[in-house]
């Protein structure tokens, strides 16, 4: 058994409380999902569960752990530079139990993810993987060990279609209590029995949490029904609080007229007034008090994300946005697909999908790099890995004004603010932001920008689930053409005009999800 008791995880910057009064037990069977919005101290909660020094330099914390003898296995969200450099095998040397671990247990590790076993010695930086690779690589690693229980940041970053479905399968199958941060809902729908909610309510200044032993869609599905209900209540009580209000105004200001009208000649009528006033007014405390007890209005967090100006964004319909034939895509020495084709033209949303390794961000980068620099179109790139746009002293302030100027400055403040950052955040190094943090700065400099056409890496990939529907409906909306890669599945379905499947024998219609 793996518990936690009362919680609270406080920003050692600027001193905001991150999370407070979080419990919750896990047992072998339990499939917690951990959500809330960007920023809410999800992949923190994840990281001091696994090894409180992880959040030392920028959190502290109270509350009890209760994990005696528990091994865990943690998959951190991302990989530092200094890991990303290093070649696989050295990597994998590093993990404490891959040097003594059984050849046997690897193979079986390997083949449960979908591995060659000879990756784990590949001579290959790190880096030149692609995602997917790499989340299944460290999957491997951790399987290999045999852990007591599984704490997952993102496990289905990056993942294709197919090892999605084996994700899955994997988690239903799990005899060890897991708790995973995802961004996937149709992963969630298929996979929590349990859902831990972070919310940081009233301008993300209360934070709140929720412990609900149900499925994530059922979480969804009575949270909204609640709410609705509790509304409901929460508006007749103060509908017939102020009728009675009203009524208890009307009655004190008539005594009070009399007491102002009645005659000095009339002391005892005067005394009666007085008496009569004290009890109403002892009557208007009592109402007081009621008040106290009414229901609450409902609150909740509302994922906010500012929406493309469309007459700027705008694309011509038919106007060529590209035109690009390539006899081979190659990564270094190796040739990933032969004859590719990608003609696109405004405003089409192209969704491209293939295995992990395909060549997917490769082909990507190609097309960023074709794009970006013409004059008679607006382009904007989203990578895949973030790192490479947003320098990490630099604060969202900063790169959002990059000239300095006081009306970029205010600009820039006020869109901030419209997305719920507070003013102490706003001066955090973009660094110490999460990765949905990030990815919304990204989306704000390109609505800045006035892009007519995104080329998008995963651009879903750091929302939570519950932003995941603002950013499909934003990009649904947008009135330019957008080149994308993407695993999500409600993406591709809901945003994506086409879709190509990249093999290696180029690209492939694979269908229309939109029309």
């Amino acid at each position: 058994m793996f518990q936690v008791k009362n919680m609270t995880i406080t920003h050692k910057k600027d001193l905001t409380t991150l999370v407070e009064g979080l419990s919750f037990t896990l047992s072998p069977g339990d499939r917690a999902a951990l959500i809330g919005e960007e920023g809410n101290g999800k992949s923190t909660v994840l990281k001091l569960l696994s090894d409180p020094t992880l959040v030392e330099p920028y959190a502290e914390w109270t509350g009890e752990i209760v994990d005696k003898d528990v091994r865990r296995g943690y998959l951190a969200q991302e990989l530092t530079p200094g890991e990303l450099a290093l070649p696989v095998w050295e990597f994998c040397q590093a993990s404490p139990a891959f040097p003594d671990a059984d050849p046997k247990a690897l193979d079986r590790a390997a083949r449960q993810v979908g591995l060659d076993a000879g990756l784990f010695w590949d001579d290959r930086p790190m880096a030149t993987l692609s995602g997917g690779e790499r989340v299944k690589l460290r999957l491997a690693l951790l399987l290999s060990d045999g852990p007591d229980i599984l704490l997952l940041d993102e496990p289905s970053n990056d993942l294709d279609l197919a090892t999605l479905e084996w994700l899955e399968g994997f988690l239903l199958g799990c005899n060890v209590p897991v708790l995973y941060i995802s961004h996937d809902e149709p992963l969630l729908e298929r996979t929590a029995n349990m859902v831990i909610h972070l919310e940081r309510l009233r301008r993300r200044s209360v934070p709140r949490c929720t412990v609900a032993r149900m499925g994530y869609a059922q979480y969804v599905e009575d949270r909204a029904s609640g709410f609705q209900h509790q509304g409901q209540v929460a508006r007749k009580e103060r509908a017939e609080f102020d009728a009675k209000m009203e009524k208890f105004r009307q009655i004190r200001d008539s005594v009070d007229h009399q007491l102002n009208t009645v005659s000095r000649q009339n002391p005892g009528k005067g005394r009666l007034l007085k008496k009569k006033m004290h009890t109403v007014l002892s009557m208007g405390r009592r109402f007081e008090r009621e008040k106290e007890h009414m229901t609450a209005l409902p609150e909740w967090e509302e994922a906010i994300l500012t929406a493309f100006d469309k007459g700027k964004s705008a694309f011509p319909a038919g106007k060529t946005v590209l035109r690009l034939d390539l006899p081979q895509l190659t990564a270094g020495e190796r040739v990933l697909a032969r004859d590719v084709h990608l003609w696109v033209t405004g405003p089409e949303k192209i969704g491209i999908i293939g295995p992990n390794g395909a060549g997917k961000s490769t082909l990507l980068k190609l097309v960023a790099d074709e794009l970006l620099p013409r004059t008679d179109l607006r382009a904007a790139y989203m990578p895949q890995d973030y790192g490479d746009l947003l320098l990490g002293a630099k604060t969202p302030v900063e790169l959002l004004a990059p000239s300095g100027h006081k009306d970029d400055i205010t600009k820039a403040r006020t869109l901030l603010g419209n997305m719920k950052y507070k003013a102490e955040e706003m001066e955090h190094p973009v660094s110490g932001l999460s990765g949905g943090q990030r990815a919304k700065l990204l989306f704000l400099a390109m609505v800045l920008g006035g892009a007519n056409v995104l080329v998008l890496d995963e651009p879903t990939r750091n929302f939570s689930p519950l932003s995941a529907p603002v950013i499909r409906g934003v990009l649904a909306d947008f009135p330019g053409a957008v080149i994308s890669v993407s695993h999500d599945r409600l993406y591709l379905e809901q945003v994506c005009t086409r879709v190509l499947d990249l093999t290696e024998h180029g690209l492939a219609e694979h269908h229309t999800s939109r029309s």
